[in-house]
């Protein structure tokens, strides 16, 4: 991502459903390019303007040392169903491989049927639903 890519990438990550700033897209990128577990793919399109990005992520715990995890993924609303979700997908997937995963996870909100329609057709199951619980701890400047 360049820097001038900032606004395009924070409206696609509003069409996730996640309204932010192009200042907290710049601050949030910045800090993960410092996390080598992490990794930002950008599709673009013959303009080399963003049209969507996939954030993988390695994830490591006690039960389970050899995951990756999706930690979103967007295409822009006008450039769906044309392969770059699945384009995207396959990178996202094959980063992962590359980082020692075995298993990718993706957590999709149970109002996201398309978005669960896209994984299941790319050999992604559901194994379990959750709830999600959030307390906010402090005031981060990477989110505000």
């Amino acid at each position: 991502m360049r820097g001038d890519d900032v606004a395009r990438v924070a409206d696609l990550t509003a069409q996730l459903g996640y309204p932010s700033t192009p200042e907290q897209i710049a601050a949030r990128f910045a800090h993960l390019r410092t996390r080598p577990e992490d990794e930002l793919l950008i599709a673009v399109d013959e303009r080399d303007q963003p049209v969507g990005w996939i954030h993988v992520s390695r994830f490591a715990s006690l039960e389970a040392s050899d995951v990756a995890l999706i930690g979103g993924l967007v295409v822009d609303d006008e450039h769906r169903s044309a392969g770059i979700g699945e384009a995207l997908l396959a990178a996202g997937e094959a980063w992962a491989r590359e980082h020692g995963a075995s298993t990718m996870v993706v957590r999709s909100r149970i109002t996201r049927e398309r978005a669960h329609g896209f994984y299941e057709r790319h050999g992604y199951a559901t194994v379990k639903t959750s709830h999600v619980f959030e307390k906010p701890l402090t005031e981060n400047p990477l989110t505000e």
